[in-house]
């Protein structure tokens, strides 16, 4: 008497499917739906008199939030950060990347250059322009004084911080724009570009009509990582200025650190926390959906 052999079942594409993407489903709720849905629920309770069995509160931190002026200068003060970096980083790294696309015999040194400012911590950039606009010894001043002009308290003056810390966020960033465009420029069909010259198209011509709308996926991408990260601005102006003089420099990240790390009020600082992440939301479903107005 022999024994039944086995049956064999074969995973459907549907099976298979759901088996391949349960690892990346799970490593998405245990990263993003959990700690969210941790911070809504934190943004319901009143920390500010301990952790243990806080009160709840119900939407009275968000009420807090919408009469709380601190809350109301941060985000004048990110929306002008968003509106300086991320314009100043996108234009120097196209300038970067189109630099880097010429036709060198020995194109590493440059694109290596586009490497260092992106590989440094945000942190040690900040520490460098610190030093660079430091009002007694910085390198910005030494040359302002060299050519005979004022030297002025770059972090010191509520008119000249939020410029200066913008510089080193525009100059941090730049080289991660100028990477995105630079891949994007390397798809572009060289033929095109011959075709230009035959009908007499001068370089102006032809970045207008050919590498623009072309690279405008790469523009795309780098113009949503960009805007995110200047909405969740904290380390250079951190470091820089420590959110003054005053709190001209103060971003709704570096006030939700100041509400949950120095106050200890976790409620009210997730409360915070969720309208910088709606605000983050918004701004990306915007792009998205210019992205699939214009597919």
């Amino acid at each position: 008497m022999t024994s039944a052999k086995p049956v064999r079942r074969e995973l459907t594409e549907k099976q298979l499917a759901f088996w391949m993407l349960l690892p990346a489903a799970l490593l998405l709720l245990a990263v993003v739906v959990y700690p969210v849905g941790r911070l809504i629920y934190t943004s319901f309770f009143d920390y500010s008199n301990g952790p243990l069995n806080p009160p709840y509160r119900g939407t009275g931190n968000y009420q807090q939030a919408i009469h709380d002026p601190d809350v109301w200068n941060a985000l004048k003060v990110t929306l002008q950060y968003v509106l300086i970096t991320v314009p100043g980083g996108m234009l120097l790294g196209l300038a970067l990347a189109l630099l880097a696309n010429l036709p060198y015999r020995y194109k590493w040194p440059v694109r290596l250059s586009l490497l260092l400012p992106w590989s440094m911590s945000m942190a040690f950039a900040a520490l460098i322009f610190a030093w660079f606009f430091n009002s007694d010894y910085g390198v910005v001043n030494d040359i302002l004084r060299r050519l005979g002009m004022t030297a002025p308290n770059w972090l010191s003056s509520p008119q000249l911080a939020l410029l200066a810390t913008s510089w080193a966020i525009i100059w941090k960033t730049s080289s991660f724009v100028a990477l995105i465009l630079l891949a994007g420029l390397q798809t572009i069909p060289e033929e095109m570009y011959e075709a230009a010259d035959v009908d007499g198209a001068t370089p102006w011509t032809k970045f207008w009509q050919i590498t623009l709308p072309l690279l405008k996926p790469a523009i795309i991408v780098a113009l949503i990582f960009r805007t995110i990260t200047a909405i969740q601005t904290f380390d250079v102006p951190y470091i820089m200025t420590s959110g003054g003089p005053g709190n001209v420099t103060t971003t709704i990240a570096m006030l939700i650190q100041q509400q949950t790390l120095q106050y200890g009020n976790f409620g009210y600082g997730a409360a915070i926390a969720m309208v910088l992440f709606l605000f983050s939301m918004i701004i990306t479903g915007f792009y998205l959906r210019h992205i699939q107005g214009d597919s």
